[in-house]
């Protein structure tokens, strides 16, 4: 009694104490108390005590069911039955009651289940009895009816700590039970009152997908009651419900699939086709509108290979699907997404055909099903390329806002892929081309208040770039054209851009490409110097405008090292990030070069980071060991961006050559920093990669370098750039004594480090680096590493730690331990 009234006092104190301080406490105590082995009975006592208040109602019918689900264990095997009696009674008790004590007890029932075998529920088991109890006690209906429609649902509650063969059994019990559980509720459609309750406890049924045959269900009152509740005057949300269970039924392998289930299909589909007209009845509801959107949407995806095949019956709910995505709500419309996806897949897709006896029938078939659905799918472009606007209120939108307006614009890009991939991207093309010319005739003289609706034409434009020919000459050579004239607008501009870019294998292969260059180089210089998000996009249409016409741009590279040099210092609006984008650009415009110009360019290219560099270090040793990591791996990731994709093997030798003095001072004064030194390294690795043998001068005071300073800064990276020189150099006999001495070091040293699981948890990423030199060590000079003194310590070593947990470093310990076996 002591313990039942201190939880009423918490209660009372969580619930209405003014401080805070007090209000936590009770909150911390009582979830304690939530987890004794006391909490079973005080809750239930409380529960039957009819002067508990609500709160204390909700709190203890919470905790008795949080008991059930994970605490059953807990109790005497002799427990069940009083549980079982005293949760029945408070079912009745409570039967109009609170609705969420009631829910929770329901819930602890159905739990109770879980636990429990059949046999221990009597004759049939829980299904059985709560007929049984039903039967005796009409007038607890209600309360009954809710037990009956959360117990299927507890199947895939993983909040009950039953084991795995339990649950399954649990299962099949209930799949058993169908035809009782159906035939109660049927028993109850007689009560007016419960009607909805009863339909809902259908659906939940349904959810357990067991094979009942679609003839019997066909003409079964719960069925033929749901369809009805569709038509009637207020929309049945329990009917929506239990119908969109029953198309997801008839579709389901468990259930038989859709050639089992058409007896039911038959009578489901009219029924939801009589609501097409009330899509766009304005005196309907628009939760009612949902609603009918939604069971299309479900036909849809659960009837796609059925709808496939172009029937004449398939292409009404094509229709209605249509009539769906024109919706002005984009969470309805939406709805549809989901299904011209799959109905896309199942039209290109070889697999769709496989029936089919050789290659020319499934050819002539997937032509016929492509033509037949060519109309829906152009509609489908035009009724959802407008829902790409930006609102005009975008600027006052909430971060969460634009989130959704973002999510929005990638849902219709994937339409419009879908689309591209059915009616062709030129055929796509020229119907968004159609829309674009519309927006721009909107938009006279470069009217800079309209540029909304361009600005979407060109995004979906832009989202069908991989799906359009890049020798389309009809449309994309009038869309270059226009680009130039549309209002310099910062959001219009990042689209152009982005636009300009996704097209640059056509702008490489198109006749007036390079007429065109010029005039869209220009615009991207625009896009740089106008906001962060145009010059982000600038940025990135510069890169693969040079990728992809880089034998074009040769000529032009005074004007790129331009755009190049303004970028890089800070003249335009292009991040540090972005930049990269440039210098990439470059490279690889320079790889198309003759070696002797490629060298002179290469030295161009390196010019500006150098400078900067330079300038730090000239400062002096404290000022440098002062610097935040940024200011020197801004400039130093230029360098492994030039490394990596100038693919000219002699000049980055020689460029690293050259510039081993700057990087040397930056190893020697920052080796104490690990961002410094990752960046360092990456350069170097990048150079080593390209270069490769041509790299043999430098390779030498490199590696001399960066082992003399593992031995003090102990850098994991250290490692990892030492395993790209191992795969280059390895099997280099030139290179043998340098290497046996790199080798000889850097294991000595890291096996110190590693004496223990504790000092592999620690540093799991010197483990990581270490093994995978150690691997690349035994793959590319095993005549160095096995004879070494350090092998037998790693291999020690490797073994002691193979349980370290970090996964990249268990992967590369583990590949060196197979491999020391070959």
């Amino acid at each position: 009694m002591e313990l039942q009234n201190t939880v009423k006092e918490a209660l009372n104190a969580l619930y209405h104490h003014p401080d805070d301080g007090v209000r936590m406490q009770a909150d911390r105590w009582l979830q304690d108390f939530q987890h004794t082995i006391d909490a079973w009975q005080v809750a239930d006592n409380l529960l039957h005590d009819p002067t508990s208040n609500l709160e204390t109602l909700i709190f203890c019918s919470q905790t008795l069911r949080s008991k059930v689900q994970r605490d059953f264990e807990e109790l005497p095997s002799e427990a069940f039955r009083p549980l079982r009696d005293s949760l029945n009674n408070l079912l009745k008790s409570f039967h109009k009651g609170p609705p969420k004590v009631r829910t929770q007890i329901s819930i602890a029932v159905a739990a109770l289940a879980v636990h429990v075998p059949a046999e221990d529920w009597g004759d049939g088991g829980i299904v059985n009895w709560l007929r049984d109890e039903m039967n005796s006690r009409p007038e607890y209906v209600p309360g009954f009816l809710e037990l009956l429609t959360v117990l299927p649902e507890e199947v895939t509650n993983y909040k009950i700590a039953a084991r795995p063969e339990r649950r399954r059994q649990f299962e099949k019990e209930l799949s058993s039970q169908m035809e009782v559980a159906l035939s109660i509720l049927t028993a109850c459609l007689n009560v007016n009152e419960v009607r909805e309750q009863v339909l809902e406890a259908f659906a939940s049924w349904l959810r357990l997908r067991n094979g009942l045959p679609g003839l019997m269900l066909a003409s079964h009152p719960l069925v033929l009651t749901a369809l009805s509740g569709l038509t009637s005057e207020l929309l049945s949300e329990a009917s929506v419900n239990v119908v969109s269970e029953l198309i997801h039924f008839t579709a389901a392998a468990s259930s038989g699939g859709v050639g089992v289930q058409m007896p039911l299909i038959q009578v489901i589909v009219p029924q939801v086709m009589s609501l097409k007209s009330q899509l766009r009845d304005p005196s309907k509801d628009e939760e009612d509108v949902k609603a009918i959107a939604r069971l299309f949407a479900d036909m849809g995806d659960s009837y796609v290979e059925l709808i496939a095949t172009g029937s004449e019956e398939s292409m009404l709910i094509v229709h209605a699907l249509l009539e769906v995505a024109s919706h002005p709500e984009f969470d309805i419309a939406s709805m549809t997404f989901n299904f011209w996806h799959n109905l896309q897949v199942n039209l290109t897709r070889r697999d769709s055909y496989a029936s089919l006896p050789n290659e020319a029938t499934i050819e002539a078939e997937r032509n016929r099903r492509l033509h037949i659905f060519r109309s829906a799918y152009e509609s489908l472009v035009s009724l959802v390329s407008f829902r790409v606007q930006y609102p005009h209120d975008y600027q006052d939108l909430s971060h969460e806002d634009l989130k959704e307006f973002k999510h929005t614009r990638f849902a219709v890009a994937d339409v419009l892929i879908d689309a591209a991939s059915v009616l062709g991207g030129d055929t796509t093309l020229k119907i968004l081309y159609v829309k674009l010319m519309e927006a721009v005739a909107c938009c006279p003289n470069g009217e800079q208040s309209q540029w909304r609706p361009a600005e979407a034409a060109l995004f979906c434009i832009h989202a069908i770039s991989n799906y359009v020919s890049v020798d389309e000459a009809e449309v994309m050579p009038s869309i270059m054209a226009l680009l130039p004239k549309l209002p310099q607008q910062p959001e219009l501009l990042q689209t152009v851009c982005l636009t300009i870019g996704a097209y640059s294998k056509w702008l490489d292969a198109a006749s007036s490409g390079h007429s065109i260059l010029p005039l869209v180089i220009d615009i991207l210089l625009s896009g740089m110097g106008t906001s962060e998000d145009s010059a982000a996009a600038a940025a990135l249409a510069f890169r693969h405008l040079c990728d992809d016409c880089r034998r074009k741009l040769c000529g032009c590279l005074d004007g790129l090292f331009h755009v190049y040099h303004r970028a890089v210092s800070g003249e335009f609006k292009v991040s540090a990030d972005d930049s990269l984008h440039l210098v990439e650009a470059l490279s690889v415009v320079i790889t198309e070069l003759p070696p002797d110009h490629a060298k002179k360019a290469l030295e161009a290219l390196c010019l500006p980071v150098v400078t900067h560099l330079q300038e730090i270090i000239n400062q002096g040793p404290e000022v440098v060991e002062k610097k935040h990591a940024r200011d020197l791996t801004v400039h130093i990731d230029r360098f492994a961006y030039i490394f990596r994709y100038v693919n000219h093997p002699e000049a980055v030798a020689d460029a690293i050559q050259r510039l081993w003095p700057i990087l040397k001072a930056i190893f020697d004064l920052r080796a104490w920093d690990m961002r410094t030194m990752e960046s360092l390294c990456r350069a170097c690795k990048y150079a080593v990669r390209t270069s490769k043998r041509f790299m043999g001068i430098t390779i030498g005071v490199m590696l001399e370098e960066i082992q003399g300073l593992y031995k003090q800064h102990h850098q994991p990276c250290f490692l990892y750039l030492s395993s790209e020189v191992i795969k280059i150099f390895g099997s280099d006999p030139s290179c043998s004594t340098y290497l046996k001495n790199l080798i000889e070091v850097l294991f000595k040293q890291t096996t110190c480090l590693l004496p223990n699981i504790k000092e592999f948890t620690a540093r799991p990423d010197i483990a990581d680096d270490c093994f995978l030199l150690a691997s690349r060590c035994i793959r590319y000079c095993p005549q160095l590493f096995i004879p070494s003194d350090v092998f037998p310590s790693l291999v020690d070593c490797s073994l002691m730690g193979i349980t370290v947990q970090h996964r990249f470093g268990f992967l590369s310990l583990s590949l060196s331990l197979s491999l020391s076996t070959l």
